[in-house]
C-alpha cells in the first residue's frame, strides 16, 4: 500500500495511479514551469493552494454536514436544494452553482462520480482526490460499486443496503451527507465537522468515530 505523507496508508494505492510523491513532483515541476515563465508568482500559488485549502473545499462541505446533523430544519432544506442552504452560510460561487446534497441513511448508501470528466462540488469538496479522476474508479464505480467500495476503499457496505451512484455533471454537482457516527450526542458543531472527510462526503467512506474519553 501506499504511504501517506502522515505514515497512513492509502487503500486505493496499486490501483489507482500516481503516487503522493509523484503527484508533489509533477506539482513542482509546473510550478517551476510557470514561475521560471512569468506567468504566474510562488504567492499567487501559495494563495490559490491556500483558498481551496482553507476558503474554500472540505472544512466548508464538513460544516454544512455537522449543520445538518444538529439542525432538523437545515437537513431538509439542504436536501431540498443544496445549493441555497450552502449560500446560507456563505458557501456557494463558482463549480457551486447546482449543488445536491443526498442523505446516507441504515438502508441506502450514496456513492458520487463524474463518468464523462471530473465535474465535481468544488466549494462543498475542495480539490479532488487523484482516485477521482482516474479512469478506472469512473468505469467501475458505475458497474460495480459494491466490490469498488470494498476492494479500493475498505468500505464493506452491508448486502442489504442499496447503493446508489450519482452521476456528477455541471448541471447537477452531488455530495453526500454521511450518517451521523454513533457516540456523538452532546457534540458541539465544530466537534462534528472534525469528524467529517471528503471521501465521506464523496461516499468511498464514513464519516469517522469521536474519539474515545480517556476516563
Amino acid at each position: 500500500m501506499e504511504t501517506l505523507p502522515d505514515g497512513a496508508s492509502s487503500p486505493t494505492a496499486g490501483r489507482y495511479p500516481a503516487s503522493a510523491a509523484e503527484l508533489d513532483r509533477r506539482a513542482r515541476a509546473l510550478e517551476s514551469l510557470l514561475v521560471e515563465r512569468g506567468l504566474v508568482g510562488t504567492d499567487t500559488i501559495d494563495r490559490i493552494v491556500e483558498i481551496y485549502e482553507s476558503d474554500l473545499g472540505p472544512l466548508l462541505g464538513a460544516q454544512v454536514i455537522a449543520r445538518a446533523w444538529l439542525d432538523p430544519a437545515f437537513k431538509q432544506r439542504l436536501l431540498t436544494d443544496a445549493t441555497a442552504a450552502c449560500a446560507e452560510l456563505g458557501i456557494g460561487g463558482l463549480q457551486g452553482e447546482s449543488l445536491v446534497c443526498v442523505e446516507n441513511t441504515a438502508s441506502v448508501h450514496n456513492v458520487m462520480v463524474c463518468t464523462l470528466c471530473s465535474c465535481y462540488p468544488w466549494p462543498v469538496l475542495g480539490i479532488p482526490p487523484a482516485f477521482y479522476k482516474s479512469q478506472e474508479y469512473r468505469a467501475r464505480m458505475v458497474v460495480e460499486p459494491r466490490r469498488v467500495l470494498a476492494e479500493d476503499f475498505e468500505l464493506v457496505v452491508p448486502e442489504d443496503v442499496e447503493i446508489r451512484v450519482y452521476d456528477v455533471t455541471a448541471e447537477e454537482r452531488y455530495f453526500v451527507l454521511p450518517q451521523r457516527p454513533a457516540g456523538t450526542e452532546g457534540m458541539t458543531e465544530a466537534e462534528l465537522a472534525a469528524l467529517v472527510t471528503r471521501d465521506s462526503m464523496i461516499g468511498v467512506a464514513l464519516a469517522a468515530s469521536p474519539p474515545r474519553s480517556s476516563a
